[in-house]
């Protein structure tokens, strides 16, 4: 490579300010204060162009192969399948390019929009399934894979929790070793995704540790609840959970110190800036770091806090859905279903974000999609599983959330008390109402005391006036 060839695309970071003097083909972008200060030089290819004609001349010339060239079948299943196929491609080819864009726009704005319309065909297959009864639901589930409908046995984890057991003829560790399975990967890959969801380290281990109380909590009801205390503290919540979010932040970190510079790829002239350049188009064309400050506000403490139930729901939803359905935890279904889940929650939460934060006056699209989902699939849980939640818990687990729950309010209450200008206004103007009123009642009373005793003193002295003319 030569070096005048390096040099043209590595200067720029070296010595930006001077260069941006020397040409004038950049500009600076900067949207607000949490976001990282992106320098682009406009360039617009055949890559990022609208192709909406093309797009449409697919989908017809697709049609008109349907029709006139490809043989047809007489098989009922089968063309009904390909129809629901076809109308979710035709539903995708149109959404791809005419939905509106939504906050993220690398490595496509094409990919963003195919994103929000699988969640709203996602929402739409969830409202048919919770028309049906649960064997149909079942039922219909096996024209994706003709071996769901099984009843199933779900692993309980729980059972011998000793640690070490040196008398065991599998060895004196088989207890750990029995716990270490794909989902302990899982679970670390998973909690990444989440530290770059949400963005903060404090939350987002708010959540793990909820979640953890949430297994305790219906641990009676699903199998895969039940684990050890160490399985539960260590190996998940400090072990996975709390690597990957360490991870998962440091990343973040990197993210927002990083440079955003970009320039055409005709532009760079070296093969290495190329290849680093075509890297880095699936890196995010900026970054803006969040700052939930929930205890800033009323509204921002509730914003989180419905944040946070939301996630939990969502978390319990995964493994409901499992139970109630008959779908195999390592089912390609729910492992595609949580893939699609964290691109909807890098969109859902940024814009919900932005809206907490003023930036976006509207609530977000891909947010307004994913709470729905989360609570179809909450619908069809409470509709199919209804004599698995109907299983009672245990006195000191209601007694448990009861006083957590109470703590919240008593919190909330003490923590904003002071903050609550018009409700103090409602209370200062229902307070001099009151002792208006009761003023006036006091005056009242007096002026009948003092009427009650002028007519006392005229009865006694037409008495004495009586009297003294009868003698």
């Amino acid at each position: 490579m030569d070096a005048d060839d390096e040099d043209s695309y590595d200067g720029i970071s070296r010595n930006f300010s001077h260069f941006a003097k020397r040409t004038d083909f950049t500009h600076k972008r900067s949207r607000r204060d949490s976001e990282t200060t992106v320098f682009d030089d406009g360039t617009n290819t055949f890559f990022w162009r609208a192709h909406t004609i093309s797009v449409l001349l697919t989908v017809i010339l697709t049609l008109i192969y349907v029709v006139f060239i490809e043989e047809q079948n007489g098989n009922f299943e089968y063309n009904v399948k390909r129809g629901l196929i076809a109308g979710a491609f035709m539903f995708l080819s149109f959404g791809i390019t005419q939905a509106k864009d939504g906050p993220f726009i690398r490595p496509h704005p094409a990919l963003w929009r195919l994103v929000l319309c699988v969640s709203v065909l996602y929402e739409l297959g969830l409202v048919f399934l919770l028309f049906q009864t649960v064997s149909d639901a079942r039922m219909i589930l096996t024209y994706a894979d003709p071996t769901l409908n099984k009843p199933l046995d779900f692993r309980a984890y729980g059972g011998s929790c000793v640690v070490y057991d040196s008398g065991h003829p599998d060895g004196p560790w088989h207890n750990l070793f029995d716990k270490m399975d794909i989902f302990v990967i899982g679970h670390l890959v998973g909690w990444f995704f989440k530290a770059l969801i949400l963005r903060d380290f404090w939350l987002t281990n708010v959540i793990s540790f909820g979640f953890e109380l949430l297994e305790y909590t219906f641990e009676h009801q699903l199998p895969n609840f039940s684990e050890c205390w160490w399985d539960h503290w260590v190996l998940d919540f400090l072990i996975c959970n709390g690597t990957g979010i360490f991870l998962g932040m440091m990343y973040v970190k990197y993210l927002s110190i990083k440079e955003y510079k970009w320039r055409g790829l005709w532009k760079i002239h070296s093969y290495r800036g190329k290849m680093r350049r075509v890297v880095g188009q699936f890196s995010p064309y900026s970054w803006v770091k969040f700052k939930w400050k929930p205890t800033e506000n009323l509204y921002r403490w509730f914003f989180v806090s419905i944040l946070v139930f939301m996630f939990l729901l969502a978390e319990l939803n995964t493994f409901y859905l499992k139970f109630v359905l008959w779908v195999p935890p390592d089912h390609p279904f729910v492992t595609f279903r949580l893939v699609l889940y964290v691109f909807w929650g890098l969109v859902a939460v940024r814009e919900a974000y932005d809206f907490a934060g003023n930036i976006a006056k509207s609530f977000g699209q891909q947010a307004w999609i994913l709470c729905a989902i989360i609570t179809t699939e909450f619908m069809i849980v409470i509709k199919f599983g209804s004599d698995v939640l109907a299983i009672p818990f245990p006195v000191y687990i209601k007694w448990f959330w009861l006083s957590l729950f109470f703590l919240y309010l008593f919190w909330s209450v003490w923590r904003f008390q002071m903050k609550f200008p018009r409700f103090r206004h409602w209370f200062k103007t229902v307070m001099k109402d009151v002792k208006q009123r009761n003023a006036k009642a006091t005056a009242g009373s007096d002026l009948s005391d003092e009427g009650s005793c002028w007519s006392e003193r005229e009865q006694n002295s037409s008495m004495r006036r009586r009297t003294t003319f009868a003698s």
